[in-house]
């Protein structure tokens, strides 16, 4: 199976992880782990003779002589060390090293927790109870023990079904607080087998507390999340797993029989995943054509991936796709098909310009990810540390040092947290009234405000698929389609090729 970022050799099936994780929210889940395959180290030009990146002949003699002294290395400090250590801390050492001295941030040695921690989303499901949560690293500001906090529960899940909500502290896990427990031995007392029950003790709020057990079932990435905005279909992916194109095709078919007109395509914040399954998502809305093609510096392992069938979303049917600086990999490669195939228009920020392509090889229970290829859009440009630029730029206001000053007061105030506590449910006049009375005492904007509110809101109760109120980039999405512009604007659009050419060109010439 090809796949984008994580990308097993000889079509074998594996659970590999993802590039990045971009915060502390994790999933409860349970991984198997493949040993590795069989690695390509080094490319051959015609005569055989090994070649390094820049196309330079390396010494098969240098290569070898080198294996040999990290060898021999390793066996001194095992014998002359002034203390016994674990061969497998210097292995990780030296393993670390050889990947940093590559200075390729996508490119790194991958430990035991790190390589389960990241293996949920590409494999699209695993064993666990069904809760993303994080956990403060260290003493609490306010002095509270750092418990285990749910973020939220995914629907449809045992944690779900079970009634915990968003802001749950969990204080115990099968009879063991939680405050003393780092986050990898949390993850691994969540996560066991499908059908075992996990029994945990819940405090909501200052007093209440309660045991509940939770039997561990098969959960699935959540991946994509769709509604209705009046006559528009609103389809957020989260990731790419293998489970993004069905539910995809799920949100489309409930779109169609609602009668849609317009789509949007929310891709922000989205940090990649599969390959494949960004090409799954193109063919909903591309005919045939070039999706993407990767380049290596070995040729055989060059790849040119088209749109499979025939379109789900008619090429009537007008596309928005938003995006910003959390955009990156996979996201990249839909937005930027469909942008060169000038099937959609484009509204956010630039993305976060993620161009490369990373294989990773799992050994024994670790493992290591590096770069083999970089990813070219149909008109054949790779946007790696340049991003994808929209059609239209909506921003959300920056923050100034005096606005940097004012939030810190205000976080420090406490505010807007007993506020959330005390007025659960405020709808739109009670969260305007008291961001207006916050403005009397912080000199912030009134809509990031309102923003700081909603998002606290949001940290104690499922969130809302879209929030129309004080999503500025979704709003002027809707604008679009609703203004009866979009068709003009398209015809204003340019591929990312031209584009980069045109800024090229813009460079002052050196004298």
């Amino acid at each position: 199976m090809n796949k984008f970022d994580c990308q097993p050799k000889n079509g074998s099936k594996r659970k590999l992880p993802l590039l990045w994780i971009a915060s502390t929210l994790v999933l409860c889940a349970v991984f198997a782990l493949a040993s590795a395959p069989s690695l390509i180290a080094q490319g051959r030009d015609a005569g055989g003779r090994s070649i390094d990146s820049a196309g330079q002949n390396v010494s098969p003699q240098n290569a070898r002589r080198y294996t040999s002294i990290i060898q021999n290395v390793f066996d001194f400090i095992q014998r002359h060390y002034v203390e016994e250590i674990d061969p497998q801390v210097v292995f990780e050492g030296a393993m670390t090293g050889m990947f940093n001295a590559l200075n390729d941030p996508y490119s790194s040695f991958l430990p035991e927790s790190e390589m389960t921690d990241l293996n949920d989303t590409t494999q699209g499901s695993f064993g666990g109870v069904g809760l993303y949560i994080s956990k403060p690293v260290g003493e609490r500001a306010d002095g509270k023990p750092p418990y285990v906090e749910v973020a939220s529960p995914i629907e449809d899940t045992p944690g779900w079904r079970a009634g915990i909500n968003p802001g749950d502290l969990i204080i115990e896990i099968d009879g063991e607080t939680t405050d003393k427990l780092t986050m990898d031995e949390v993850l691994a007392r969540l996560r066991g087998a499908p059908g075992v029950g996990v029994k945990l003790l819940i405090r909501r709020g200052e007093k209440l507390e309660f045991p509940v057990t939770l039997i561990r079932a098969i959960i699935e990435v959540p991946t994509a999340k769709h509604a209705m905005i009046g006559d528009t279909g609103y389809l957020k992916l989260i990731t790419f797993t293998p489970m993004t194109a069905n539910r995809a095709r799920d949100a489309i078919a409930e779109f169609k029989e609602k009668n849609y007109k317009n789509l949007i395509l929310d891709l922000r914040n989205n940090y990649g995943g599969l390959l494949n399954s960004a090409v799954d998502i193109c063919s909903l809305f591309l005919d045939g054509g070039v999706v993407v093609s990767t380049k290596s510096r070995i040729p055989s392992e060059n790849h040119v991936f088209t749109s499979r069938g025939a379109a789900l979303v008619p090429a009537d049917i007008p596309v928005i796709v938003l995006i910003n600086r959390g955009s990156a990999s996979a996201s990249e490669i839909v937005a930027g098909a469909l942008k060169d195939r000038a099937r959609a228009y484009l509204v956010g920020e630039k993305s976060y310009g993620k161009g490369s392509v990373q294989q990773v090889y799992p050994i024994d229970t670790v493992g290591f990810k590096i770069t083999t290829a970089r990813y070219y859009t149909p008109s054949d440009v790779n946007i790696d540390k340049i991003g994808i630029p929209p059609d239209m730029e909506v921003t959300f206001p920056d923050f100034t040092d005096a606005d940097a000053e004012q939030l810190n007061a205000l976080i420090r105030a406490n505010k807007i947290t007993p506020f959330v506590e005390a007025n659960p449910t405020a709808g739109a006049s009670e969260i305007d009234a008291f961001a207006q009375s916050l403005t009397e005492d912080y000199k912030l904007d009134l809509s990031l405000l309102k923003r700081l509110i909603r998002n606290e809101q949001n940290r104690t109760s499922i969130a809302p698929v879209y929030d129309l109120e004080y999503d500025v980039q979704l709003q002027e999405a809707v604008n679009i389609l609703r203004g009866n512009s979009y068709r003009s604007l398209m015809q204003t659009t340019k591929t990312l090729r031209v584009l980069q050419e045109e800024a090229s060109t813009e460079l002052p010439l050196a004298s």
